[in-house]
């Protein structure tokens, strides 16, 4: 089972590899479904591609929006390059990127905006030259296994991350709202407000939540066990950070292991389970694979992570024949045994419990606001580094 991991800039991309991602996805500004991410430049390309595969890790890249006629000589320019970097799949729907890629011999993999969900249409996609299909999220396990078997695809579903109300993330809600359109990467996601249900005569209707479009967030763990078969387990959040990636694909890499090990168990679940909520998420659902995902809606507005950063540096000097970071508390304060976290393009994440403090007179307990402190890691940092407190959220 390969592990995909979302990369929406160099920290996340960091990330995904030192956690053990068997394979990235990145989008090309203006080009893909995550408008809001951080995204890479055309001329970054070959260097993601190459640092992937240095790291035995596969580089896709997704070009999963409409095209419009005005767009077709700076799509096969984005082809051509991506070709030339030697990139494992694009990841598509619209026929125009589908029809190019197969000319320039470029891996396909269909996009879940295609919105598959039979084997008829599996089969048609694979006529064109699809090897891969991200099939759509409303699919159960059952049908997931059986498009696999009547197509011989290789077959990828997304197993953690946002769902969105409407069919395979088809909206058209922004666009008509705010004239931002979701099937162009620039979705405002209004469905994740608070809304009441109001009829001409003024009588509300009566809701467990007034969420009523914000479904809670995808996590496969408790059934991971039943999708052994599957060829690739996707996670979204390209608009999320390096954190949520570092720690996500940590725990998916966890999971597989121990189901191919035969060590998984419900204890190990509820304790991945856990770290998966230190991150961003809107709690959880298993979504479509095992029932109708009836009355599965978030209660609130945001995140609802245990933990939140604050950031409260950047690193100005790293000794590394002492391995420890140099750097100004600009808000709040260290304490010995407090978690601080360091996010880079070269870093990634890396998180640590803070055992040793030096300012000007040696050794302190605490650094307040304004002290030029050194702490010591367990690993390089660079730099420009930003510098985080995570705490627990009261």
């Amino acid at each position: 089972m390969e592990i995909l991991a979302p990369v929406g800039n160099r920290s996340m991309l960091t990330a995904a590899v030192k956690a053990k991602a068997d394979a990235i996805y990145f989008g090309i500004k203006d080009f893909n479904m995550r408008a809001a991410a951080g995204n890479f430049e055309l001329d970054e390309v070959s260097e993601v591609v190459s640092y992937c595969h240095e790291n035995n890790v596969k580089a896709y890249c997704t070009i999963n929006i409409i095209i419009y006629e005005s767009e077709l000589e700076k799509l096969t320019e984005i082809l051509t390059t991506l070709k030339e970097a030697k990139i494992d799949a694009v990841i598509c729907w619209d026929l125009a990127v589908v029809k190019k890629c197969k000319e320039l011999g470029i891996s396909i993999h269909l996009s879940t905006q295609a919105s598959v969900s039979n084997s008829e249409a599996a089969e048609y996609w694979k006529s064109l030259g699809v090897e891969r299909i991200v099939l759509a999220r409303e699919c159960s396990i059952e049908d997931v296994k059986t498009i696999k078997e009547k197509t011989g695809l290789e077959i990828e579903v997304f197993i953690h991350g946002a769902r969105c109300i409407s069919y395979s993330g088809r909206c058209f809600m922004s666009e008509e709202l705010f004239n931002k359109s979701a099937n162009r990467g620039e979705c405002l996601q209004p469905c994740r407000r608070e809304y009441k249900v109001v009829d001409e005569e003024n009588n509300e209707m009566i809701m467990d939540n007034n969420f009523i479009m914000s479904a809670k967030d995808l996590c496969a763990l408790p059934i991971l066990d039943k999708l052994t078969f599957v060829d690739c387990l996707k996670i979204e959040g390209r608009n999320r950070g390096a954190d949520y990636v570092s720690k996500v694909v940590s725990v998916y890499r966890r999971a597989t292991d121990a189901i191919k090990e035969g060590t998984v168990n419900e204890d190990l679940v509820k304790e991945l389970t856990t770290e998966l909520k230190q991150v961003y998420n809107k709690d959880f659902s298993t979504g479509f694979f095992v029932d109708y995902p009836h009355h599965q809606r978030a209660d609130s507005y945001g995140s609802k992570s245990s933990t939140q950063k604050v950031q409260i540096g950047k690193v100005s000097n790293y000794y590394k024949k002492i391995s420890a970071a140099e750097f100004k508390v600009e808000c709040d304060e260290i304490n010995l045994g407090d978690k601080i976290a360091f996010i880079g393009p070269t870093t990634g994440y890396e998180e640590m419990i803070v055992s040793e403090i030096h300012d000007d007179s040696g050794k302190i307990k605490k650094a307040e606001k304004g002290t030029m402190i050194t702490v010591k890691t367990d690993f390089l940092v660079r730099e420009n580094d930003k510098v985080y407190l995570v705490k627990e959220r009261s």
